[in-house]
């Protein structure tokens, strides 16, 4: 069977769609081919996935600043949309495949969808957000109907689907743990304690995280320090001139490297946005599936009524802090260091329960 998928993005890049394909893929890197469309002028890494990248007009140059970044995305997808378009149909028709698997997330997400390019052929979808944030109704309507199977990345979206789009069944796909990555919990902590965050930061999270750092430097304990290391995120103004180093990792490792680093954490941050409930309701990070393998433990820093948080909460897995409150913010902290482990126990519980990775394969390959 062999697979053309269709991404927001390159695989071997930092994020959680490409490493979910990723693991998704893994031993049949052979039977897929993806395609995305390349906005910005960055190199791309190569890994065992063939790629197929769709060069946009025009794309962010490394020096675009803010509106000019804007500027372009909006010539894009409206002036030279049919563009990049016909580059896409073009590439499309030229591959080899028997089943178009896509990501819903985008403007051109629902191109492929026709006829013409499908010509009997298995359409599978993938749902990672809620349509509101990241595409439309109307492409999202599409591909919800016209998809032979639906892939949806949290119970709450297939649901909220079902009652928008129509009654017709999904299946959860996710990021997984192999058993062999789940990990021992911490029990015992050194005097310096590791704070990791791994993942996009965006605008709306900057709040969230100044919160943490304010919280940070009015601990008052001499037996701690702390050391926050911050894999795939742009440099922040506010981490400056604290009471702790800010360590800033933005090369791509490996899947293997990033577990290293997990365990090396002590304290695994989960920060939510809590402005925009058609993401936190429905969605499910990525992130969240590597750190309940991981020896540390979780710090769910967001709204109480989050997917992410109820599935926490269901299974006692993580300390939780629904304010920005310094006070609340320190308190999570020293129940973490308290706890001896115990939620991290019950996050591997999670995590074999929940996120096996071997048995979410073999649902996408349909074995």
């Amino acid at each position: 069977m062999k697979i053309l998928s269709f991404h927001p993005c390159p695989l071997y890049t930092n994020g959680g769609a490409g490493r979910l394909m990723r693991r998704l893929c893994l031993g049949k890197e052979d039977e897929v081919t993806a395609m995305f469309v390349k906005e910005h002028c960055v190199s791309t890494t190569k890994g065992k996935i063939r790629e197929i990248a769709i060069s946009a007009f025009p794309k962010n140059q490394k020096w675009t600043r803010w509106k000019l970044r804007m500027l372009c995305k909006w010539l894009r997808e409206n002036i030279f949309f049919n563009y990049t378009k016909k580059r896409i149909l073009k590439k499309a028709v030229e591959t080899d495949f028997d089943v178009l698997h896509i990501i819903n997330h985008g403007v051109y997400s629902a191109i492929l969808c026709n006829n013409e390019i499908l010509k009997n052929r298995k359409l599978w979808t993938s749902f990672h957000d809620h349509y509101s944030l990241c595409s439309n109704f109307c492409d999202t309507n599409k591909l919800w109907n016209s998809s032979e199977r639906r892939f949806v990345i949290s119970e709450e979206l297939g649901r909220e689907y079902q009652k928008i789009f129509g009654n017709l069944s999904y299946e959860i796909i996710t990021d997984g743990l192999f058993e062999n990555e789940i990990s021992q919990p911490k029990t015992v902590f050194e005097k310096e304690i590791i704070i990791y965050f791994s993942g996009l930061l965006h605008f709306d999270y900057l709040p969230i995280f100044k919160s943490l750092a304010d919280a940070l430097d009015c601990v008052n304990d001499s037996n701690i320090t702390f050391r926050f290391i911050m894999r795939g995120t742009q440099k922040l103004d506010f981490f400056r001139n604290r009471n702790f180093p800010v360590e800033y990792r933005n090369d791509f490792v490996s899947d293997n490297e990033i577990l290293k680093e997990l365990n090396s954490a002590d304290i695994l941050y989960l920060p939510i946005k809590d402005n925009k409930p058609a993401f936190y309701m429905y969605s499910l990070s990525t992130k969240m599936v590597g750190y309940t393998g991981a020896a540390g433990t979780i710090l769910y820093h967001g709204p109480k009524e989050s997917a992410a948080n109820r599935l926490l909460e269901k299974y006692d897995a993580a300390v939780s802090c629904f304010s920005f409150d310094k006070s609340d913010i320190i308190n999570s902290i020293h129940m973490i260091l308290n706890n001896k482990g115990q939620k991290s126990s019950n996050a591997k519980r999670l995590a074999k329960e929940k996120f096996n990775i071997e048995r979410t394969q073999n649902i996408f390959w349909q074995k």
